[in-house]
């Protein structure tokens, strides 16, 4: 407010500091003076204001009587200790009011709250929804499959194959076998039975059953052990090992490391391999010869005894045995390396024949003592036989055939054969009986001999 220009004398009870107003905006008070207003002088205002006369109630000098009480007015300038101030000076004490960083961290505790609640009212109308979130996914299809597929031919055979677990005075073993009839005989390996005194039997369902040993031949590695009063045993199919081609896709069944009902599959890689396997005894008498099937389908200890299914779920053959890397090896590998080879199915049908019948097998032979130590190509017949007998047996079947000592044999039905265990292979996958026809090297010159094939009890 604009002080206004007074025309009488300003009144006894309003001074004014020191100095001028002059350079002062109209609007704001002059700054007060570092004394203080004279004593004794009343509030006042900077004017009066449309001619109303200001200023509190002064008492006369010389202690006259009171002058008539005036308005009061406010006297920037002057003391009001009656009076608080309009504005006070910031001496330190607690700001009322908020500041700029309690501002900023008031905003940013209540957006995290607000996030926190937001959050949890999502997830809690997520869970009540009717609308939660999917992944894509196939629907559920026909579980069945073609019969022909590997899932079909381990869903046929898997129930008629069986787990042995087999104690001996050496420890415990586990092997691999499937039942061949009602009458609860099953058929596995030489070697996961050989001088067990507990057998037990456990079937794809869990169910296990102690099983007796009904006969075994180690020269052909089959045994065959039965069960009994298990009702509902579902046999498996045998097919014809004639019929096995190289590249035909097979399935084995066992149990690896005890892995039961364990599934691979493969190929049949080779036919006719001749296999020799076993030895420990040291004199031979437990060593199979086997003119084996060969195939890549994974066999792992445990497997001997399986079946070596086809396309048809047909037992082609019985798994026995694998190749692995050299013992002196470093990087010897201990389990498969996709050399597995199993009997053939003919033969093992055969075999397994005559051990439920009579409970030993018979081997077919023709009558002559081989000399093992040969390095040349084919199987020589030795000089001499056992305790100095007669290589050839008197009036056996290599005599009748006319067969003589030092005769070398390379060939069987026109088949080569390098040396004597290949011979005995090769003779040993007939049946006694059979006619074979043997391309013989005497004197540096071949000739042709048919022997009919004798027959001796096997071990």
């Amino acid at each position: 407010m604009a002080d206004r220009q007074q025309i009488e004398p300003a009144p006894s009870w309003w001074s004014q500091p020191e100095g001028t107003a002059e350079g002062r905006h109209d609007t704001v008070p002059a700054p007060r003076p570092e004394g203080g207003p004279e004593a004794g002088s009343g509030g006042g205002s900077e004017g009066a204001a449309d001619g109303v006369p200001a200023g509190p109630v002064a008492e006369a000098a010389g202690g006259g009587e009171a002058e008539p009480p005036r308005a009061v007015r406010y006297d920037p300038w002057g003391a009001q200790p009656l009076q608080a101030p309009l504005q006070a000076v910031d001496r330190g004490r607690e700001r009322r009011g908020f500041g700029l960083w309690q501002v900023v961290a008031f905003g940013v505790g209540t957006a995290l709250l607000a996030g926190g609640v937001g959050g949890y009212l999502g997830v809690l109308a997520e869970r009540q929804s009717s609308t939660r979130l999917e992944l894509p996914q196939a629907a559920v299809a026909d579980k069945g499959r073609a019969p022909e597929s590997v899932a079909g031919i381990a869903a046929t055979a898997l129930p008629g194959v069986v787990t042995l677990h087999v104690r001996s005075a050496k420890g415990g073993g586990t092997g691999t076998g499937f039942v061949l009839d009602q009458q609860g005989h099953i058929l596995t390996n030489n070697h996961v039975v050989a001088d067990a005194k507990e057998i037990a039997v456990t079937f794809s369902t869990g169910e296990s059953v102690t099983a007796e040993l009904v006969g075994r031949d180690s020269g052909y590695d089959l045994a065959v052990v039965k069960v009994s009063g298990v009702r509902g045993l579902q046999p498996l199919s045998l097919g014809n090992s004639e019929n096995v081609k190289v590249g035909d896709p097979v399935v084995a069944i066992g149990a690896p490391f005890d892995l039961s009902n364990t599934v691979t599959a493969g190929i049949i890689s080779a036919t006719g391999r001749p296999v020799t396997a076993g030895g420990d005894k040291g004199d031979g008498s437990d060593i199979s010869y086997v003119d084996a099937l060969q195939t890549d389908a994974p066999i792992n200890p445990g497997n001997s005894g399986g079946p070596l299914l086809d396309a048809k779920a047909h037992v082609v053959g019985i798994n026995s045995a694998i190749r692995g890397a050299d013992k002196d090896d470093p990087d010897r590998q201990g389990g498969s390396i996709g050399l597995g080879f199993a009997i053939p199915i003919n033969q093992g049908k055969r075999v397994a024949e005559e051990l439920i019948r009579t409970g030993h097998a018979t081997h077919p032979v023709i009558g002559v003592t081989l000399d093992m130590e040969y390095t040349g190509d084919g199987a020589r017949v030795g000089d001499k036989g056992e305790d100095g007998k007669p290589s050839v047996v008197s009036g056996g079947p290599g005599a009748r055939a006319g067969i003589k000592a030092g005769d070398v044999i390379t060939k069987v039905d026109g088949q080569r054969v390098r040396g004597g265990d290949e011979l005995i292979i090769k003779i040993r996958s007939h049946r006694p009986g059979d006619k074979l026809t043997l391309t013989v090297r005497r004197g540096g010159r071949e000739e042709t001999l048919e022997v009919v094939l004798g027959s001796a009890n096997g071990s």
